[in-house]
């Protein structure tokens, strides 16, 4: 059995060790920069706990971490184009350090280098794997161009945001552990056990990051507290609040905040909302649903047949993860 901080050690310093070619330096420097700036590597990670989980050594799909974690931060690197945003992990993103262009072609070098390294996985069910791995990949895709749709969406409902976490960020935790279960050798009802428990931690996860973007510690947080009010995200918390505003004296004041642009104290527009969210319970709200989705991740993972003593890092993992404030 390994510990997650041994599992953290073996992707990050097999990433520093990947090979890519020294030419064009623009178009592969990026990528080495990317990759170098840290992240918690819990994808990858997830994918080896998978193998490890039943019975089988993580050699085999260490492979396939690399192309999982590969995948994500090419998300990332886009993501970043998109948002406009200037930093990441506290460094300058790819498109700001060098441009738009070459963060765009870096970041398909780093999809395609992705599917090079999971085609070295270690399994007899490869075409498997890359079915696994491209239905996840588009259904990311999916969540993405849902969540930009949300911006000029005059109404999200809970149903939809649900939807959209559930392919943006879940699928591919749900992915990373099935591949890991699949070239260890788990079967099929296992390895959709698995898999379910993935999706839904993922979700449960984004619940929370909606939670401590405007109730965590900001010492603990690391980004600023209210950001997602400031950018009018429509996030679970929002959603709910328009509903339960409607036809009520706060419905007129929470839209107002919504509408305006610019010419407003943050702080004043973070606290006013705050104090709507607090008035109806909203916090409440989101902590429920988050327990739902958590709860219904690790009932998928009791159901796995496999000894207990061999589920018990994975849930250590997970349960570190729910309560986390950063």
């Amino acid at each position: 059995m390994y510990s997650i901080a041994d599992l953290q050690t073996i992707i990050a310093q097999t990433l520093l060790q990947r090979d890519f070619p020294t030419e064009p330096s623009n178009l592969y420097d990026p990528i080495r920069y990317f990759l170098s700036i840290g992240g918690k590597r819990l994808r990858p990670v997830l994918t080896l706990l998978a193998t490890d989980l039943f019975g089988e050594k993580i050699e085999k799909s260490l492979s396939a971490a690399l192309a999982i974690e590969v995948f994500h931060n090419f998300t990332l690197m886009h993501d970043d184009i998109m948002d406009e945003a200037p930093l990441r992990r506290g460094k300058d993103t790819v498109h700001k350090k060098w441009d738009t262009n070459t963060a765009i072609l870096s970041g398909d070098a780093m999809m395609i280098t992705s599917y090079q390294l999971l085609s070295k996985s270690q399994t007899d069910n490869l075409s498997e794997v890359l079915h696994i791995f491209s239905k996840m990949a588009l259904e990311v895709c999916e969540g993405q161009q849902l969540d930009m749709d949300f911006g000029n969406s005059p109404s999200v409902t809970e149903e939809d945001y649900l939807q959209m976490i559930r392919l943006k960020t879940s699928v591919l935790l749900g992915a990373a552990l099935e591949i890991g279960a699949l070239i260890a050798g788990a079967n099929p009802k296992d390895r959709k056990l698995l898999y379910e428990f993935g999706v839904n931690m993922g979700i449960a996860f984004q619940l929370q990051d909606d939670l401590l973007d405007i109730y965590g510690d900001p010492k603990k947080f690391g980004k600023q507290i209210g950001g997602d009010i400031i950018e009018n995200k429509k996030t679970f918390l929002l959603i709910n609040a328009i509903r339960l505003t409607k036809g009520k004296e706060e419905e007129k004041e929470l839209k107002g905040w919504i509408k305006r642009h610019a010419n407003y104290n943050v702080d004043e527009k973070i606290n006013a909302i705050t104090s709507i969210y607090n008035k109806y319970g909203i916090k409440t709200l989101a902590e429920e649903k988050k327990s739902f989705f958590s709860d219904q991740a690790f009932q998928a993972l009791e159901k796995i047949d496999v000894p207990a003593n061999r589920k018990q890092v994975l849930i250590t993992f997970t349960k570190g993860l729910f309560v986390r404030e950063s």
